[in-house]
């Protein structure tokens, strides 16, 4: 079932709702969480989004937080396992009106750093985020009905950006 593809404005809310969500998080995770991290579009002031608050989470267990999934479910996570990336644990909320992703890998995971420098750059770039707003707002329109073409349509912006992202990360 295809959801329906929605791109909006910048939420200053946005903030507010990850730290809410960070504390439950910890609660749920405990001492197995080292950092959670707002990520993804909504993290990055000024730039159009889906409304769906992405989490990354570094831990020192992958299998603590498979042993959490009861716990996650109370918060009204659905797991959802690596979900196509090894070594991931997903987790969604919100059913098809989603509202928050989780993605949590071990400490070191290479991922870690690929979404931290993507997200402090686009932090750091508003010209990126400009044209990353304007392809979105676009594709949303064209594809709002596809999910798999919408990401598609951003795959080029965002490996090039993503490369850019890494380069500039590691020379801070």
């Amino acid at each position: 079932m295809n959801r329906e593809i929605s791109v909006v404005a910048y939420d200053a809310a946005w903030s507010g709702l990850f730290e809410q969500e960070k504390v439950a998080l910890q609660q749920v995770l405990g001492t197995n969480a080292l950092e959670i991290h707002h990520m993804g579009s909504t993290s990055v002031e000024g730039l159009a989004a889906k409304p769906i608050l992405d989490i990354l989470i570094a831990v020192h267990s992958l299998a603590e937080v498979d042993g959490c999934e009861h716990a996650m479910r109370a918060l009204g996570y659905e797991a959802k396992g690596e979900n196509g990336i090894p070594g991931r644990r997903y987790f969604r909320k919100g059913g098809a009106r989603r509202t928050h992703h989780i993605h949590v890998f071990r400490a070191g995971d290479a991922q870690l750093l690929r979404h931290l420098a993507f997200r402090d750059y686009l932090r750091a770039h508003p010209d990126v985020v400009q044209a990353y707003a304007g392809l979105k707002m676009a594709l949303a329109a064209e594809h709002w009905h596809d999910a798999k073409s919408y990401q598609a349509g951003k795959d080029a912006f965002i490996g090039q950006h993503e490369t850019l992202a890494l380069a500039w990360y590691t020379r801070r």
